[in-house]
């Protein structure tokens, strides 16, 4: 299933040709409507819409690398100077952002094929019974899910978007309106994708790469989440749904009941071969090498991140704040002067998950003792530091790490759902329900493997991470639990594309955020002129040539 999901499918839906002689032959590798709605075919269209998963560039990265963490706390935009790809700088001081951005058009663009793909297919599967195709509603189930992944990717990124399921024919996305269903009914409607899934899928797929019941779960859990969170038409929380924190229980029981569980060490989940599709990974986009195309399916939307000495582009840059984050007093996170001074590893104890996430000088990277990483590998380190992401890049002694020039990419795995993140969510609902105390032993479990994660780096030995001991080590109260839990997930997902969202989520994004640039102002001379609107940047503006596709028929995001 990989190779089969992955690989450069066909075009769809051509519409008919009514010219004569040579213009009414149909094309060679193009399908018709006709050529689509057989049995034998859907299985085609299934994989044309799952091999979206992964079709993404620098420029629109289904990572979304520039827009979770870039424009959070975690990461600098990197590359040669600010005006190396200059959109992902606006997008990283919060200033000068435009909806006449091509890279976030792009995105919108990308997000909606992936959806006509799985609606293609849905379309497909309706017209069949399952006496003519046993696996229909398997089939529907993934279908749906995968739709309801690139809308909610679209959700967090742009929160109003148009609405278009398989009855929509495609000439008429276009006439839908952006603001049509309300901000309930949308999540709704994502939901319904996921529930779907979730009561269609087996519990286990042959096939690797496959969406099963658990990740509908998940993904399920992850959309009440959110949903939970409840915005007023400027953004800003205006309530917390109780009902909606219950799902999120409901669907992470089912998850922890499953085959599914933390991987023994927390580097495990981003490692190439053996390593992928592991006990954490519910759900990942799977990629390829030396399989029959010129350069395999690779993670074309990271390539930039890699080091400059060892390609290009050295884009995605950790920040020093994030690294300082990880600082530890007897065990702890240091919440309150964990930024007072700049992490030293002679001074300071720190988590271990910091030599999983972050590449620094002196030390091996990607564990190889043979590869040190040195200050030398940055592209400009007066203006973006000396540190370079770990999590997506691999060892370049790895057959997985191709040169496709100027560029080097990799075949490992990229994780959307790990269960890590079942935890987390569980406990972050827990907490919200004013159940501290049962969210305790979840953030611990995070803790704990991570603490235990340092057979791979035995070079660091400043690693030093205890668990939350009420009474002893801290008081464990409401609030404590919500900034413990908060830094958990800063700590145990950071550089995945996470921060920013989880921001929004809380209702903080100003509050951290415009600390964030005030602090860096002190040393990073371009966040001088930095600064987070509320009300306004919590999303992405809808894309100008969307809303002139739309003829006007698209509102743009409030005071933009």
């Amino acid at each position: 299933m990989k190779k089969t999901i992955i690989a450069l499918s066909f075009l769809l839906l051509i519409i008919g040709v009514s010219c004569e002689d040579f213009l009414d032959k149909k094309p060679n590798a193009i399908l018709s409507q006709e050529d689509v709605t057989g049995p034998e075919q859907i299985d085609k269209l299934v994989t044309a819409a799952y091999s979206m998963l992964g079709n993404d560039n620098f420029l629109a990265p289904l990572s979304l690398w520039p827009y979770g963490n870039v424009r959070s706390d975690d990461a600098y935009k990197g590359g040669r100077d600010l005006a190396d790809i200059p959109n992902f700088h606006f997008f990283e001081i919060s200033e000068n952002i435009n909806p006449s951005f091509g890279e976030p058009d792009a995105m919108w663009y990308n997000l909606y094929i992936g959806i006509s793909r799985a609606n293609a297919a849905l379309r497909a599967l309706n017209s069949v019974d399952e006496e003519e195709f046993e696996k229909k509603a398997i089939r529907q189930g993934e279908m749906r899910f995968v739709r309801g992944h690139f809308y909610f990717l679209l959700k967090i990124l742009f929160k109003n978007i148009p609405y278009v399921d398989e009855t929509v024919p495609e000439d008429e996305y276009g006439n839908i309106s952006n603001v049509e269903l309300s901000n309930e009914e949308l999540w709704n409607k994502i939901a319904e994708d996921f529930k779907f899934a979730y009561e269609n899928l087996p519990e286990m797929q042959e096939d690797k790469g496959r969406a099963d019941k658990y990740a509908a779960a998940t993904y399920l859990a992850k959309v009440r989440l959110y949903q939970a969170y409840e915005q007023g038409e400027d953004h800003s929380v205006t309530n917390i749904n109780a009902d909606y924190l219950k799902d999120v229980l409901t669907y992470t029981e089912e998850v922890m009941s499953s085959q599914y569980h933390l991987e023994d060490d927390f580097g495990f989940n981003f490692l190439p071969g053996d390593f992928e599709n592991g006990p954490e990974a519910i759900f990942s986009i799977q990629f390829s090498h030396d399989d029959g195309t010129q350069y395999g399916r690779l993670n074309f939307g990271d390539v930039v991140t890699v080091p400059q000495g060892l390609g290009c582009c050295d884009f995605h840059k950790p920040s020093q704040n994030l690294v300082n984050a990880f600082k530890t007093d007897e065990g702890l996170p240091m919440f309150q002067s964990y930024n007072e001074n700049n992490y030293n590893d002679e001074v300071n104890t720190t988590d271990p998950r910091l030599y999983h996430t972050v590449a620094m000088p002196g030390y091996p990277f990607k564990y190889n003792p043979e590869l040190i990483y040195e200050e030398s590998w940055n592209r400009n380190p007066g203006v973006y530091g000396v540190y370079a992401s770990l999590k997506e890049n691999v060892d370049p002694s790895c057959d997985c790490f191709v040169n496709i020039d100027p560029f080097y990419g990799n075949s490992k795995n990229r994780i959307v759902l790990r269960y890590a993140d079942v935890l987390l969510m569980r406990a972050e609902a827990l907490i919200e329900l004013n159940r501290e105390q049962e969210a305790l032993p979840l953030i611990n479990q995070v803790r704990e493997r991570a603490k235990n994660s340092t057979k791979m780096i035995p070079y660091a030995e400043n690693t030093q991470v205890t668990l939350y001991e009420p009474g002893v080590n801290c008081n464990w109260t409401n609030e404590f639990a919500r900034k413990a839990l908060r830094w958990e997930r800063r700590l145990e997902f950071a550089m995945e594309g996470n921060r920013f969202f989880d921001l929004v989520r809380w209702g903080v994004a100003g509050e951290v955020l415009n600390e964030f640039y005030d602090e860096e102002a002190e040393e990073v001379a371009y966040y001088k002129n930095a600064h987070f609107d509320e009300n306004r940047e919590e999303y992405i503006p809808i894309p100008e040539q969307q809303i002139n596709f739309s003829k006007g028929v698209y509102e743009q995001n409030p005071n933009y």
